[in-house]
């Protein structure tokens, strides 16, 4: 069979389409490749997302698409190596309570928020400092651009760091390539981090029990994109796919840590046909069920969410916040033959009590909350919180079931009778601010369910069920309540809506840690919608 070759100058006389078609192709293409050069070229003269977006018509993941594969990293902006004016954040304090909260990104050293999806300097700082000593060993197994090993150097601990993405390691290599002055050691040693491309899955190279610290921010499954397709890139996995590898990280996360050391993991929600999907409490449960014991819970609140304007009329008309917090789990590798439980020399499962209540509610709120992070006034929070939730969540009334504490050591129930439907059932539970015992707690829990099963049919459907609570420290570690509901709570007839943080004005700045632990100054609304 003979074999005929098409030049641009030569035309097959039985098949012209083809070659036309074929044609066609290529100047299309050579006209897509001078297109994303042109747009590469204005990011680098530092042209907005936006601006390119409205110059070239395209979308914003259609623009992170051609900067990843131009580079080979998702950036949000193309520069040169940064010039370096501080090499330590200015006015910086360590975070003393469970919300930590920083208005500006940090952006001493070669910190920068151009790598997509990085995290704050501030937290890897507060992590490092609170968890581990000078030449100690930290690990970062999501690397990205380096923050975690910018932090380490300037805080003089070692630090092995890796990424999949060979282009994040190369850009994590630059901003680790600086001088700190001796003036600024404070007699003590800078160690130059160990930066490598190895995947997070696999730490085979690394001893069991000799990671002092681990300090990592994994992608969100399927959110932001970090290479172009590579096969062990868990940013292009769904949610399920996701968090059965992350069991292998967590697995060989908990076999390299040494015993009575830290792990911190911040990992967000995400959402889906304005319902949330909880990936950080999955994320936890993956962990615990490593063997991790939970030590802390911080949340991270974000504050790059739009509160005004047409992102407040459609929070308000379609009823769904913006997610405006992320979690912080600190989990700690138990020592062997640690005391894990704690004893109680009395059962008191009779001594928390709900009841119907109506509650107070704040008069006049100028504006409803558009966030999952409610900032409320200590004047008045709980008038507030109420207001809130009941003219945000409920249509033809509701009904209030408040958990008290009582001494009598007897069970109170709620009276069981037939109810006409309602547009919302609050549930709360202030009593959790005292110190409670496991038992208290195991109670509580079921109760919660219980009375959930039993009146979530008497909402209208599109009604919703809202219930507050709390994490709780139990001797050495937290138990994560919010967590545990969501895992409980499986009707078919209920869909989870929000995940909602509440913390008061101020409270965060004003409370000092008294030992180890940090102060709990959080609460949770979580939001469940009736779909049947």
């Amino acid at each position: 069979m003979k074999t005929t070759f098409v030049n641009k100058t030569t035309e097959c006389p039985i098949c012209k389409e083809n070659v036309h078609a074929i044609r066609e192709h290529l100047n299309l293409s050579h006209t897509q490749r001078d297109i994303e050069s042109a747009i590469i070229s204005d990011k680098k003269k530092g042209l907005s997302d936006v601006e390119i977006g409205g110059k070239y018509g395209i979308t914003y993941r259609q623009l992170e698409k051609i900067i990843r594969k131009a580079t080979g990293v998702s950036v949000s902006f193309i520069r040169p190596k940064k010039k370096i004016k501080n090499l330590f954040p200015k006015d910086f304090k360590e975070e003393t309570t469970t919300v930590w909260s920083f208005k500006q990104r940090g952006n001493w050293a070669t910190h920068s928020g151009e790598y997509r999806g990085n995290w704050s300097p501030y937290i890897p700082r507060n992590v490092i400092l609170k968890y581990s000593k000078p030449g100690e060993l930290v690990l970062d197994y999501f690397c990205g651009a380096g923050t975690t090993a910018v932090e380490a150097k300037l805080l003089c601990r070692r630090c092995i760091a890796f990424d999949i993405n060979d282009k994040a390691i190369e850009l994590a290599k630059k901003n680790v390539d600086f001088e700190v002055p001796t003036k600024e050691l404070l007699l003590q040693k800078i160690y130059e981090p160990e930066l490598f491309v190895k995947d997070a899955r696999d730490l085979s190279f690394l001893r069991s029990d000799s990671i002092d610290l681990i300090c990592a921010h994994p992608p969100y499954a399927n959110i932001i994109h970090y290479t172009e397709h590579n096969e062990g890139d868990l940013s292009y996995l769904d949610t399920e796919h996701f968090l059965k590898e992350m069991k292998k990280v967590a697995k060989e996360s908990y076999r390299v840590l040494k015993p009575g050391r830290q792990c911190a993991i911040l990992i967000g929600d995400m959402r889906r046909h304005r319902h949330v999907i909880p990936l950080g409490f999955e994320l936890i449960n993956v962990y615990l069920n490593a063997g991790f014991k939970l030590k802390e819970l911080v949340i991270k609140r974000q504050h790059n969410c739009k509160t005004t304007g047409f992102w407040y009329a459609n929070s308000i008309k379609f009823n769904f916040l913006l997610l405006a917090h992320e979690y912080l789990p600190i989990f700690e590798k138990p020592k062997p033959h640690a005391l894990l439980t704690i004893g109680e020399e009395m059962l008191d499962y009779g001594v928390v009590v709900p009841t119907l209540e109506k509650p107070s509610i704040r008069k006049r709120i100028d504006e409803l909350e558009t966030t999952t992070v409610w900032i409320l006034p200590e004047k008045d929070f709980e008038k507030h919180l109420n207001k809130n939730v009941i003219e945000r969540y409920s249509k033809d009334g509701y009904s209030t079931i408040t958990f008290s504490l009582s001494f009598e050591n007897k069970k109170h129930s709620l009276e069981h009778k037939e109810k006409k439907k309602q547009g919302l059932l609050f549930i709360k539970s202030p009593f959790l601010v005292n110190n409670i015992s496991p038992s208290n707690i195991e109670f509580y829990l079921k109760e919660i369910i219980d009375i959930v099963e039993r009146n979530s049919f008497s909402i209208f459907k599109g009604g919703f069920i809202v219930i507050q609570t709390k994490d709780v420290r139990i001797g050495r570690y937290i138990e994560p309540l919010a967590k545990r509901i969501v895992d409980m709570l499986t009707l078919d007839n209920l869909w989870l809506k929000e995940i909602v943080v509440v913390t008061q004005e101020k409270q965060n700045s004003r409370v000092q840690s008294v030992d180890e632990h940090l102060n709990i100054t959080h609460q949770y609304l979580l939001v469940y919608e009736v779909n049947k």
